[in-house]
Parts: C-alpha cells; structure tokens; sequence
C-alpha cells in the first residue's frame, strides 16, 4: 500500500524457524520515512525514498516480544487521553493494550535498515519467478470465484489483483506476526517519527473498536502493514471493504477474500481503467530522442509510431490511450509505454520496480512471456553515496542537479542528460555506474 512518509515494512527478518520448503519473498520495496533514499537505479521523473528489499514474512502465531520499560509506561498512560479524546473508548483502549507492551525488537529493525540496493533486472527475476508464477496460478485457480466475483464489482482484472497479493505477502504465506498494538505503540514512543506512527495506533485502536479484528489477531510487519496486501491501519479505515458479507473486513484470516477485495477497490478508488494494460514492452527506432522518454510527454500510441516506435510484433501499439514511454534502466534495457494503470498502481507503491514487477506478474499469470529485451546485467545500482557523488560532479562539470540529495529526481535526470550530450553518450538520463566512471575521469 502506498504510503506518505512513513515504512511499510523492514528488513530480511525471519519470524521463528525457516521451514524447510524453499519460500518465496514479498517483494515491497520500501518507503522510508524521511529518511536514505535507499531506491534502485531508475528512470523515474520523480524523486522518491524508497528501497526494494526483499522481506520474509512467516505465516506463524502473533509474536509478542515485549520488554519492561517504565518510560514506554509512562508514554502510554500520556497517550491514553489523547486517543479517548479521539473517539476511542475506555474500554477498547484497556482491552488493545492489555498484554502489549515495548518491543525493543522493533526499534532495533527500525535503527538497521542499512543500504540495500537492486537492480530492476534482479528484483523482476524474483518479483516474476517461475516459482511465484507457478504460485500466482496456482491461487488463481484456488480463489477463482472470488476473484472473478472481484473483478466484476471493481473492474480491477483478477491477475492485477494476484499479482499485488503475490508481491505484499507471497499469496498470503508471509503476511507479517508481529502484534502491531506492542509495534505501533513502541514506534511511537520512540518519537523518532512519533506523530505519523501515532497516527497509525489511533487508527488501529478504531479498527479494534469497530470489531473488525480482536487486538491480539491484529497482527503485520514490524512497522505496522498488515494482511495478506499489507495495508498500514489508516488506508485499512479508508479503503477496506467487507467483500464475504460477514460484517467484518478481515484482511488478516486464512480467507483472503476480503484483503483481495480491498485491493481492487483501493485501485478503482484511483482511476483504474477496466481492460487498460500497465504498460507494454516497445522497440525504439534507431535516432529515438531520448529527451522524449519523460513521464512528463505523453501521446497516443499512433503519434508514438509515427516516431517510430513500435510494438514487440513491429506493429503500432493498440489504442490504450495516451501513454508515455520509459526507460527504467537507460537505453541498454527494456523500453515500455506505460498508461494510466501504470500511476493507479503507482498509488499502491511509488517504486518503479514494484509497479513495473506488479504489472509483469500480471502478464505472466494472463499467460503473457518475458520481457523480451535485454539488461544492462553488467551493471549495478548506485549506492546512496555515489548518487550523491554523481550530483556533485554534475554540478561540477556545469550541469547543476539544483541540490545534493543523493535521488535521482527530474532534475537530476535532466543534468544526467546534459553531461551525456556534452560528451556524446545517449541521452537517456540513466544514472549508472559507468555514468559516474565517465565524470571521475
């Protein structure tokens, strides 16, 4: 679930004993609040804090790791009348806190998140494995009544739907076991982002109050997402839906029904187009201006061929409607046109990876091959501080990124391309390792 400024969940963390089986990853990349732009190397127009690293979420018992802490005790009992000043009784209050408590474990994953950097061909193979495709049909077949009576309501194709499932908790086998009273509450103790993860414990505690979930089966992520699509407590209150009809939204229960509806009906929220693909894999012609490949452009699929650009078969792209084109990994990779649905997915998680990783699952579990073109495999992401070195030696070398920040934004992008013509590499504003090799000469 996207979300403003704050982490969905954290780190390569096992909850209990590996089972012996091979298992299959979440593949969020992570929104970090406020803190490292830790994202892989991307052609986004946009400039984000985000991460994708894999994480391990174990389907097991809540976990509850709480430890005496009289300033956390102090805190609560601080926090009590502000939360019954927002609505939230006596009684629901006692009841959420009775048997959390601090936990100490949650601010040791939220003090290491250290680097962890991908690139968008390394996150796909896993984000697409044969194992998680073969997973994804598997659960589509298993939930086909469901998802067919989903997708009727909301217009939000099943495998779109699947495929978010596949990525936020692995179809439900890694939705996260941590009680998220004890983890919301210990997160807002600590202070370090106090009011956004207050925020998140009032809008549990109403979760609970409304009898949705009992405080103890309210479980997640460390940092408070939740159920098999990982929904954080105040997109839960916004967007969740009672799809079985029970007079619960159980996003949590081995019936992932419910979680699966509130998915389709976030993406409906935000303008999903019924029958609109997320994108399409295209081949540029020789000479393509790479100053075109922006966000910001936008053309029908009949202007973008009469430039040239063409569908993998060597025939125009169909009218989806208008559409822009990008180059996640520079001009050594893969080209797609990508629509409206590519933003509605965007809303979910504004990685690059994760929308363009959604959206080719979805493909391949409608049936559809690999992404046809090669990677850059040679290459690797940039870490946070050779981006921050790359922006000043840009700026050095006259081509100002307006700033020191270590995100590869619109600005960035557009000195990255300055340099490039300068020199006369292709313009394509890839911020690579042989990019920064070039300006160190």
């Amino acid at each position: 679930m996207k979300i403003i400024l704050t982490v969905l969940s954290a780190g390569l963390f096992i909850f209990g004993p590996m089972p012996s089986k091979a298992v299959e990853f979440s593949q969020r990349p992570l929104i970090r609040p406020g803190g490292v732009d830790i994202t892989l190397a991307s052609a986004s127009n946009k400039p984000v804090t985000r991460s994708n690293r894999p994480i391990l979420r174990q389907k097991q018992e809540p976990v509850i790791r709480v430890a005496a802490n009289a300033g956390f005790e102090s805190w609560v009992r601080s926090f009590r009348p502000r939360a019954l000043s927002q609505g939230i009784s006596e009684s629901t209050f006692d009841r959420a806190f009775r048997g959390a408590g601090y936990d100490p474990d949650v601010i040791e994953k939220d003090r290491n998140q250290s680097e962890f950097t991908k690139t968008l061909w390394e996150y796909l193979d896993s984000a697409a494995s044969d194992k998680r495709i073969a997973n994804g049909k598997k659960a589509l077949r298993e939930q086909d009544k469901a998802l067919r009576a989903i997708e009727a309501r909301y217009g939000v194709e099943k495998e779109v739907v699947a495929a978010v499932w596949g990525l936020e908790s692995a179809y439900g086998e890694f939705r996260g076991s941590n009680d998220l009273i004890s983890s919301l509450a210990t997160l807002a103790f600590d202070g370090r982002r106090g009011k956004f993860f207050e925020q998140q414990l009032i809008a549990a505690l109403k979760i609970i109050q409304s009898g949705d979930v009992e405080p103890r089966q309210m479980t997640g992520s460390w940092a408070g997402a939740m159920g098999h699509t990982q929904f954080i407590p105040t997109s839960y209150l916004e967007y969740a839906v009672d799809f079985t009809g029970d007079g619960k939204r159980d996003i949590w229960s081995d019936n992932p029904t419910d979680a699966l509806a509130s998915t389709a009906a976030y993406l409906k929220r935000f303008g999903w187009v019924t029958g609109q693909p997320w994108g399409v894999e295209v081949v540029l012609p020789s000479g393509f201006d790479y100053a075109l490949a922006s966000r910001k452009i936008q053309k029908s699929p009949a202007e973008w061929a009469s430039l040239g650009v063409r569908g993998q078969k060597g025939s125009a792209v169909p009218n989806y409607g208008a559409g822009s084109i990008l180059l996640p990994a520079g001009a050594q990779g893969a080209a797609f046109m990508i629509f409206k649905n590519f933003s509605v997915i965007e809303r979910y998680n504004t990685a690059d990876a994760y929308v363009i990783g959604v959206g080719h699952l979805s493909d391949r579990l409608k049936g559809g091959g690999p992404i046809k073109a090669g990677w850059p495999r040679g290459d690797r992401a940039l870490k946070f501080a050779e981006r921050k070195e790359l922006q000043r030696r840009l700026t050095a070398a006259g081509f100002s990124t307006q700033g020191v920040d270590g995100r590869i934004g619109p600005k960035t992008i557009e000195a990255i391309r300055g340099f490039q013509r300068s020199v006369g590499m292709v313009p394509d504003g890839y911020a690579s390792l042989q990019l920064l090799k070039r300006l160190n000469r």
